[in-house]
């Protein structure tokens, strides 16, 4: 029997895989439960459309997110934190902090898409930002004392 996945299986295959399984198998638990089609014409023809419309859609993303990350550039962020003597800040540099920062500069970017070290003292630092699949761009992070009032 010759099916299309729905849905990844583990140990099976993967999303739109034409896959050829025992009849059994395939018409009592994998179409029931919504996991696979029958592979028949029409919906090859429709997964083959699906396939098409899917990869024009992933390099419209890919392209945009090229164009941020050129946008971006060597934008330099900088962030003002309490500090002790020794230059050891009070609390932590968070990526909803980096995030806001990008915001205010005109780049919308998900804070849960930014990866940062831990940073726990005064001074330059990198943030990666994972702008796509096979996109990440470095962010420079500097980290600056809050001026102490006299």
């Amino acid at each position: 029997m010759e099916i299309i996945l729905n849905t990844d299986i583990a140990g099976l295959g993967y999303k739109n895989d034409i896959l050829e399984v025992k009849p059994g198998y395939g018409r009592n638990y994998l179409i029931p439960q919504g996991f696979a089609i029958l592979a028949t014409s029409s919906n090859k023809k429709v997964r083959a459309e699906n396939l098409k419309q899917a990869a024009h859609k992933a390099e419209k993303i890919k392209t945009e997110a090229e164009d941020l990350a050129a946008a971006i550039g060597e934008t330099v962020i900088t962030i003002t934190m309490k500090a002790g003597e020794s230059g050891k800040i009070f609390g932590r540099v968070t990526n909803t902090q980096v995030s806001d920062m990008l915001a205010e500069k005109g780049f919308a970017v998900d804070r849960k898409k930014i990866a940062l070290g831990d940073i726990k003292t005064v001074g330059d630092y990198t943030a990666l930002l994972d702008l796509h699949k096979d996109m990440k761009h470095e962010v420079k992070v500097s980290v600056v004392a809050e001026a102490k009032a006299e």
